[in-house]
C-alpha cells in the first residue's frame, strides 16, 4: 500500500521534507477474495502458526505503544490492494497530495482497524467517503480500468530498481532505508544527507 505524506525535519543545517509516495504491492498476485492471513504469512516466512500469531501480538503491542489500534482480533486475510493504489493515484491527479494523504490514512484504517474485505468495493468508498473525496468519481474508477497502466509502470520501475520490501524509503534519490526503523535511524541519515550536501556547497 502506499504510504504518502510530508515530515519536517527541524534543523538548523536544512529542513528536510519527506515524500512517501511511491506505488508498490507486496502480493499483487493475489487472486480475489485473497488469502487466510495465518496461512499466508506461515508460507510467505516459513514459520509456525504459533510464532505468526505471536509477531502478530507484538505487532499490535507497539502500535498500540505508538498511538495506533489494530483490530483486536487482527486482520483475517490477505487482499490484492491493486484497486486502492488506482484511487490514491486519482486522489493525487484529480485533487491534491493533501486529499491523497487523507485517502491513504483511511485505506489502512479501513483494512487494519476495522477488519473488513478489501475485495467488497463498498468497503472502498466508504474510504473514499471517509476522506471526503468523490465516490461517485471512484465507483467509474473502480468499475472500469483507468490509471491502471500508471500504477503498473511505477510499480515496475521500483520493482526493476531493487525495491522488494515495504516501507523502503529513499532520501534524496540517494540512500535507502529498507524496513522498519527506529527513529534514531531516521535522525542519523538525516545527518549524514545534511553533511553530505553541505560538502558539495
Amino acid at each position: 500500500m502506499r504510504s504518502f505524506f510530508y515530515l519536517r525535519y527541524p534543523s538548523k543545517k536544512a529542513s528536510l521534507y519527506l515524500y512517501w509516495g511511491h506505488f508498490f504491492e507486496l502480493n499483487p498476485n493475489l487472486p480475489k477474495g485473497g488469502q487466510d492471513a495465518i496461512k499466508h504469512l506461515t508460507e510467505k516466512y516459513g514459520l509456525t502458526v504459533e510464532q505468526v500469531k505471536a509477531n502478530q501480538t507484538n505487532i499490535r503491542s507497539k502500535a498500540l505503544e505508538a498511538g495506533f489500534q489494530f483490530h483486536p482480533e487482527g486482520r483475517k486475510r490477505v487482499y490484492n490492494t491493486f484497486d486502492a493504489h488506482r484511487l490514491l493515484y486519482w486522489a493525487a491527479k484529480a485533487f491534491d497530495l493533501q486529499k491523497q494523504v487523507a485517502l491513504k490514512q483511511e485505506l489502512p484504517n479501513t483494512y487494519f482497524c476495522l477488519a473488513v474485505n478489501l475485495d467488497d468495493q463498498k468497503n472502498l468508498l466508504d474510504a473514499v467517503s471517509r476522506a471526503g473525496l468523490d465516490c461517485i468519481k471512484a465507483q467509474e474508477i473502480l468499475s472500469g480500468d483507468e490509471f491502471t497502466n500508471e500504477v503498473r509502470q511505477e510499480e515496475t520501475a521500483y520493482i526493476n530498481a531493487g525495491i522488494s520490501s515495504v516501507p523502503s524509503i529513499i532520501l534524496n534519490e540517494q540512500y535507502l532505508l529498507q524496513g522498519a526503523q527506529a527513529p534514531e535511524s531516521f535522525v542519523n541519515a538525516f545527518e549524514q544527507l545534511i553533511s553530505g550536501l553541505n560538502q558539495k556547497i
